[in-house]
């Protein structure tokens, strides 16, 4: 047959070995197959594999995506079940926003564009947050009157309004204001002393979220007031956010059942304060944010704080060589960055004529780091769920996303319309916009008289809110390693390394076709 073909032995069995059905990870990235070229996400595409007995098969049936564990680690230490984090960037990640990450089972890192105890309040705004619990709701005085109660309404969605002596949060609780107790009040101008409720049903602090369901299943009240011994309220517990907690069953939760938040420092000798604010902030992973992280700054960074703060994971970077890696290893490193100039709103590459294309740095630093223990973390580049499974396979631990979760609701910022388009600002950290306000750190242009940019600032559509949206992504991802034949992550990572998953380079014409094409218009 092979005659009849055409071929002799020796080219069938070289088809065979080079790929005729696909390229492993080892080939696509030798430097036979490559030569001197290095290529990004959209440059690769995975081959499909067998989906087979996946675990579970009557749920699988009925939901493929329920039986594929993304658990994995970010760090030597600290492990998360979606392998997501958010961005230190100023329009992206502040409690909100690692509030949500962490609900859906991904970590969201606070930036350091602010103040130390600005950000220091930020974690500890995120580590107190317990779902269920509202640890700082909107209050008025009985001295306010009901238009103060309709506009608190129009900003927040609500009207249980608790009502403190002074009208702030830590006061003694005197009286609650319901709709019941304002909606057929025709004068908006009537004081709240006169309409609210004094009979107050409350919860005493240290209160659990199933003990307070249960109070509030006999009481049949909507809201619950959590006060401490001497009447201040505390907290205040809403039946809709019990409802909700139930939704979060994979919520990244540290030993204490808090949830797991990092932040983001320099490595400018003054951010040592800065760490050690956030350590006693209680943050669980610190991330040494510098667009090019092989520095004798961050090597002396990291001694000191793996030196003074042991148990606090440290993620060094950025980075996109081996050797760039081993030097960050070396000092004591538990997790790796890498990524320089790959980002949407970086401009590194173009300004500085440095940097890498982010699946040749992703494949190379990670072979390196693996045989240390250290998890790799992709930063930059992604713009879709096709790019995070990309990077999974090329050998990242994990993903950090900036422009994939701008937009959001969780996101920090105002919404402004632009041509008919609901949008949020949304800018690089190396921005001349982002380092009048302290960035110029992450590229060491502290004191320069002349900054260079090697960022824009821009803005990027509204894309609601994280509880629909990270959902979308993460079945994406799920639905990537169903296709490919892993019934997990890990074992996503042993047909790579075995040589079992297969991948080819596409042409700009294939890259097309495998995107939308050939429509006029089109919805996503």
């Amino acid at each position: 047959e092979r005659s009849k073909m055409g071929s002799n032995s020796a080219d069938t069995d070289d088809d065979e070995i080079l790929g005729g059905d696909g390229y492993s990870l080892q080939q696509l990235f030798s430097k036979r197959n490559t030569s001197c070229f290095a290529y990004t996400y959209d440059d690769i595409i995975i081959l499909p594999g067998h989906i087979y007995n996946f675990p579970s098969a009557k749920v699988f049936e009925f939901n493929p995506s329920m039986t594929i564990p993304l658990d994995n680690y970010i760090s030597r230490n600290v492990k998360i079940k979606v392998p997501l984090l958010s961005s230190p960037m100023d329009t992206v990640t502040e409690h909100e926003m690692a509030i949500g990450m962490a609900l859906q089972g991904a970590i969201g890192i606070i930036h350091y564009n602010m103040t130390i105890e600005e950000q220091a309040n930020e974690v500890r705004l995120t580590k107190k947050y317990k779902n269920g619990f509202i640890t700082d709701p909107a209050c008025l005085s009985p001295e306010d009157t009901v238009a103060a109660v309709d506009q608190l309404k129009a900003k927040h969605g609500y009207s249980g309004i608790p009502i403190t002596a002074n009208g702030k949060i830590g006061s003694l609780l005197v009286g609650i204001v319901t709709s019941r107790d304002v909606d057929f009040v025709s004068d908006r101008s009537v004081k709240l002393k006169d309409v609210m409720t004094t009979d107050l049903f409350t919860a005493p602090e240290g209160v659990s979220l199933s003990e307070a369901n249960e109070m509030m299943r006999q009481s049949k009240k909507g809201k619950l007031p959590v006060v401490n011994p001497a009447g201040e309220i505390v907290a205040l517990i809403s039946r809709t956010d019990i409802k909700k907690s139930m939704e979060f069953p994979d919520a990244s939760k540290d030993k204490n059942k808090q949830l797991l938040v990092g932040a983001a420092i320099s490595t400018r000798p003054n951010d040592r304060d800065r760490c050690k604010a956030l350590v006693e902030a209680g943050v669980d992973v610190i991330v040494i944010d510098s667009s090019q992280g092989d520095s004798i700054y961050q090597i002396d960074m990291i001694k000191h704080i793996k030196s003074s703060y042991p148990s606090v994971d440290l993620i060094g970077g950025n980075v996109v060589t081996a050797k760039q890696a081993y030097h960050l290893i070396q000092a004591g490193v538990d997790g790796i960055r890498i990524g320089m100039g790959s980002g949407s709103i970086c401009t590194t590459q173009e300004v500085c004529a440095v940097g890498r294309a982010q699946a040749t740095a992703i494949y190379n630093v990670t072979r390196i780091a693996r045989q240390f223990g250290v998890p790799c973390i992709a930063d930059g580049g992604i713009s879709s769920s096709g790019h995070i499974v990309k990077a999974l396979c090329v050998g990242a631990s994990a993903v950090m996303c900036g422009s994939l979760l701008a937009g959001t609701e969780e996101a920090p910022g105002e919404y402004f319309f632009q041509d008919g388009i609901r949008l949020k600002k949304y800018r690089g950290m190396g921005s001349i916009e982002a380092m009048s306000k302290g960035s110029e750190k992450r590229y060491f242009a502290t004191g320069a008289v002349v900054k260079v940019a090697q960022g824009v600032s821009g803005s990027v559509a509204d894309k609601g809110s994280l509880r629909q949206y990270l959902p979308y992504i993460i079945q994406g991802v799920k639905q990537g390693l169903i296709d490919v034949g892993a019934s997990s992550l890990q074992e996503l990572y042993q047909l790579c390394a075995e040589g079992r998953l297969k991948f080819e380079f596409r042409s700009p014409a294939a890259q097309r076709e495998g995107a939308v094409h050939s429509l006029h218009t089109y919805d996503k």
